[in-house]
């Protein structure tokens, strides 16, 4: 009856576990919005704003709102249609700087595609102020006592295309005397230098406070999550901040969270995606950011004022990144001076472990070509370096089971008494110098492994629309292909705890199988729960991105072989094993007869 009791009591927790896992799935991963339709964007729609409900963000970021993405590209067109532009042609940005404010509000990413499909348009990071995607960039300065330029002001430029062969200088003047000029120059990554430049020609000193912002809208935001971050981000006396997200912001109402000490870098992340002014390291810049209401926000770069003599010019440069959050690129300006610009990755705290193995399963990538071949070989790799490891938990359960008589007499001798009982035998495990937790070693050794898997799987752009083979198209994301839809024939999405795919089912199989070959639990009902966690897992696993379930499976499938190989080196332990699943599936029948024989008989 205790057994049966427990069985229950599993089954019960199993199925609370599945419904508050599917709602889990649902905040954690949103589905991405339908794509609006063809109509919308010739005026019906395009014109309306939301409905006021905000659509949850995605991992992806980006509008989701259907009226916002036709209205978007009908603002876009017509703001990039107006001319009085200078455009960016670089092998990793392309885009353009508007004249008018001398705004960065037009950046396209070359290497990132909105969709797996390859023939996708390349992600747009940056657009105008007032399109509903609003991400931007401006330099300037607040003068006192004399005419700055502003947002109005009609630049002019001594080239009309920036690349890295051909920096651009914009220049203003004003009635009295001073020239401000921007002068921009662009590398073949993300990076922009502006260096502000202020010439004082006229007969008394000029006192400017020269500022730097980036601005965003938090429609375009990804999803913030508990481990991966997005949002306002920064690095100050050296140390990257995550504390702040848009609702900490919004709940200043309109007044600047300020940072003390000096800022290294400050901006706006996604999970992919990031764009950050960094100032010089002299420079005594301070950081702020502030909501600027409707959605709103910005990170401004406040630098001390400056007083320019007559005859004399002052300039100091400011450096804009816009791009894709490349591990490999970011380093390589970590290098160059921008201090801890790899950690706008949100590695958390154990970035000490999942570098390297994001550093290994990239180097297998560029070995191979293919990142699930790489995590598959990395698989290999971490079951190869846990053998020996493997081959004493095999001995260790051998001399487990050769302790279980004198453990079943030291419990019967001392069944009423509970902490002798204990004493005795952790003395026997003492003097047969037995450890029981030495079976657990490789298990716990595996949790490191996967969670740093599943932190590189989930954060680092270069795994994002990676394929595998066959319908695996992107390994960052879930198993598209579900069987209640017949493998996507029928017209509906399944919820996502009944969203089994095929790696879904072969890990449930193949953790199935594992199972078969471990040694039978002395506990029936313990042995029952045992036996349905392979397809408890195998829904609890399917919503998880593809590549972390090619992982599983392939150390499943290694388990088994290790546990076949090792059973062949002892046979003792094999012949165990399996005498102790006939004792347990003994005393499951004799338990399911004397139930059967207690319920009352219907007349």
């Amino acid at each position: 009856m205790q057994n049966q009791r427990n069985v229950i009591m599993a089954v019960v927790l199993t199925g609370l576990l599945l419904l508050g896992w599917e709602s889990a799935m649902r905040w954690f991963y949103p589905a991405p919005p339908p794509k609006p339709q063809v109509a919308a964007a010739s005026g019906a729609t395009a014109t309306a704003s939301t409905d006021g409900s905000k659509p949850k963000p995605t991992r992806e970021g980006g509008l989701q709102n259907a009226a916002d993405i036709a209205l978007e590209k009908k603002d876009l067109a017509q703001e990039l249609a107006a001319g009085n532009r200078v455009v960016i042609d670089a092998p990793g940005l392309k885009g353009s700087i508007n004249l008018k404010g001398a705004v960065v509000d037009d950046v396209t990413l070359v290497r990132h595609r909105e969709a797996v499909d390859k023939n996708s348009a390349p992600v747009r990071l940056f657009s105008p102020a007032g399109t509903p995607a609003q991400h931007y960039a401006q330099l300037g300065w607040v003068g006192e006592g004399v005419a700055a330029p502003d947002a109005n002001t009609e630049w002019t430029a001594d080239g009309n295309r920036l690349t890295p062969q051909t920096p651009v200088t914009l220049r203003w003047a004003n009635p009295t005397g001073q020239t401000f000029s921007i002068r921009y120059a662009i590398d073949n990554d993300y990076m922009i230098t502006a260096t502000q430049g202020v010439a004082n020609a006229g007969g008394a000193p000029a006192v400017v406070k020269p500022f730097a912002l980036v601005a965003r809208t938090d429609k375009t935001a990804s999803l913030d999550t508990w481990n991966v971050h997005s949002g306002p981000i920064g690095a100050f006396d050296g140390s990257v901040n995550f504390s702040n997200n848009y609702s900490t912001v919004a709940e200043a109402q309109g007044q600047t969270i300020p940072f003390k000490g000096t800022t290294n870098w400050i901006g706006f992340t996604d999970i992919y995606w990031l764009s950050a002014l960094v100032p010089d390291a002299s420079a005594k810049a301070e950081g702020a950011f502030r909501s600027l209401g409707n959605g709103v926000y910005r990170a401004d770069l406040i630098f001390p004022n400056v007083s320019v003599a007559p005859g004399q010019a002052q300039s100091q440069t400011v450096r804009l990144f816009a791009g894709g959050k490349e591990n490999a690129v970011l380093e390589k300006y970590e290098a160059a001076g921008v201090t801890n610009f790899s950690l706008s990755i949100d590695w958390g705290w154990f970035r000490w472990f999942e570098k390297p193995i994001f550093w290994l399963l990239d180097s297998l990538f560029k070995l191979v070509g293919n990142f699930g071949v790489a995590i598959i070989l990395l698989t290999l790799i971490v079951r190869g370096i846990m053998f020996p490891i493997a081959q004493r938990q095999f001995a260790s359960m051998a001399a487990m089971r050769a302790l279980q008589p004198k453990m079943k007499a030291l419990q019967e001798r001392y069944k009423d008494d509970k902490q002798t009982q204990q004493q005795k035998i952790m003395e026997l495990y003492k003097t047969e110098k037995v450890n029981p937790l030495a079976g657990c070693l490789p298990m716990f050794l595996q949790i490191p492994v996967f969670f740093a898997l599943y932190k590189v799987l989930v954060l680092t752009i270069e795994m994002r629309h990676q394929p595998f083979a066959l319908w695996i198209k992107d390994l960052s994301a879930p198993d598209p292909l579900h069987v209640l839809n017949l493998f996507g024939l029928l017209p509906f999405t399944p919820p996502s705890f009944l969203a089994i795919g095929v790696l879904a089912i072969l890990l449930g199989f193949t953790m199935w199988l594992q199972f078969k070959l471990q040694p039978a639990a002395m506990d029936p009902a313990q042995q029952q729960v045992f036996s349905i966690m392979p397809w408890i897992m195998m829904f609890v696993m399917a919503p998880f991105a593809a590549g972390l379930l090619i992982y599983w499976i392939t150390s499943n499938l290694l388990t088994i072989a290790q546990q076949k190989y090792l059973y062949s080196r002892h046979p003792q332990l094999k012949a165990q094993a399996d005498k102790d699943q006939l004792d347990v599936d003994r005393v499951v029948a004799r338990e399911q007869k004397s139930a059967a024989n207690r319920k009352p008989k219907t007349r």
